[in-house]
């Protein structure tokens, strides 16, 4: 981070309303072009051929890593221990990037959805955030974010879901939902 930017924040993208992803991936694109080093691990989208994978690979200083079975679990479902090993290996590889000095911008996408679905525990994300470097910006997306997030947060952004397409039987289109 530049001396212009101070240190890096915090930053919650939740809620129900579409947008939590595409709002971290806007801050990637602005960062990148301004040549910070970024990192962004998805959570739970494993290696599902989403659109911004291809797109996140191909800009400079961008890392991805991606997690996950890509089975969207119910809170009333048993925990599959893959999906768990998963977002455990995701974890590690957040404190990993956030501790490394390399990164300017961390994204862990979707990671308040493994916390929601208690497949990593709230206290070492709580750890992350209370022990990364003072210049690394943090972004954490996904529905259902802990109150303990939202209050060491710097920004919170909840996504409210007005109307949607899904309501009248609009499927998700290749290039504008993944």
């Amino acid at each position: 981070m530049t001396a212009e930017n101070g240190n890096g924040l915090v930053q919650v993208f939740t809620g129900d309303g579409k947008g939590k992803t595409t709002a971290a991936l806007g801050t990637i694109l602005r960062a990148a072009g301004h040549g910070l080093k970024i990192f962004i691990i998805f959570f739970i989208k494993g290696s599902y051929a989403y659109g911004e994978f291809s797109s996140l690979v191909k800009l400079p200083n961008v890392k991805v890593a991606s997690y996950g079975l890509r089975q969207f679990m119910s809170k009333n479902r048993q925990i599959n221990p893959e999906e768990q090993r998963q977002a455990e290996a995701a974890l590690a590889a957040a404190r990993k990037a956030v501790n490394s000095g390399r990164y300017d911008l961390v994204v862990l996408d979707e990671i308040n959805v493994a916390l929601d679905f208690h497949l990593i525990k709230l206290d070492d994300v709580v750890d992350i955030i209370k022990n990364r470097p003072s210049h690394v910006e943090l972004i954490l997306t996904g529905r259902n974010a802990d109150a303990r997030l939202i209050e060491m947060a710097d920004l919170v952004t909840e996504m409210v879901n007005i109307k949607h397409p899904y309501d009248k039987g609009v499927k998700a289109r290749q290039g504008i939902e993944y």
